[in-house]
């Protein structure tokens, strides 16, 4: 293990730290993706579109850029290899298995929590947009196309990549708290403001990927996260082909 690696060598973040750099990216971005939601509505997008453009725009640039920020802070060089945790060698099977042992468990909280989701929606967040998948024949064929090849790129593949180096691999070892996964997994929920209703369930689903990612290696949560964010893609696509 070398010297990144090694949890007490790195300093904790304070209080005001650890709510800056776990919500300033999700501010930005749920900011960008309101103010495109009509605009792209009316050029005749799902308000998934206005998603998809924040994250590729705002969303992954954003923790990038902090992370080779951080690591020229700290390092001195801004390859952000330098600073992220949780790199011990483990052998394929393992990372095999493990993924999938999260997949499973976190597809079970999330079906289970479902409930709860729609409720706080309902009756806390209702004036809350929802986003909009656009798949009830409410647009054309061209349109979801261009949105879902957009989002299996940059929401499916790329921003899962950014958030587990930039929250797993970065701010997860920084934590300060008695308490730090259920605190990183919380603000984590919280730093998804476009969808706020799924707050208590994100926090309790992505427990298993922190634990995953704390005994294993960040590799396992990497996967895992794209491996969920793929299901819906998958949804969209069997329903576009049979447009």
């Amino acid at each position: 293990m070398n010297k990144n690696e090694t949890q007490p060598m790195i300093k904790k973040h304070n209080l005001i730290e650890t709510l800056t750099y776990h919500l300033l990216p999700g501010i930005l971005t749920g900011t960008g993706y309101y103010l495109l939601r009509q605009p792209l509505q009316q050029k005749g997008y799902p308000s998934m579109m206005a998603l998809v453009i924040a994250g590729i725009f705002i969303l992954i640039p954003s923790q990038l850029a902090i992370l080779s920020f951080q690591s020229k802070k700290l390092t001195g060089n801004r390859s952000i290899k330098n600073i992220i945790s949780y790199k011990k060698p483990v052998v394929w099977w393992q990372v095999i298995l493990f993924t999938i042992l999260i997949v499973l468990v976190t597809g079970l909280i999330f079906t289970i929590m479902k409930p709860i989701d729609t409720f706080l929606q309902t009756n806390l967040f209702s004036w809350v947009p929802s986003i909009e998948s656009g798949l009830n024949h409410s647009y054309s064929k061209s349109a979801l196309i261009q949105t879902y090849v957009l989002m299996t790129l940059f929401l499916v593949i790329l921003a899962p990549l950014v958030e587990e180096l930039y929250f797993r691999g970065f701010l997860l070892s920084r934590t300060p708290s008695k308490l730090p996964a259920l605190l990183h997994t919380f603000l984590f929920a919280t730093y998804h403001i476009w969808t706020p209703w799924m707050i208590i369930t994100r926090t309790i689903g992505i427990l298993p990927l922190v634990y995953a990612v704390k005994k294993k290696n960040i590799l396992v949560g990497i996967l895992a996260h794209i491996i969920i964010n793929s299901f819906d893609a998958i949804a969209a696509f069997a329903f576009i082909a049979k447009l």
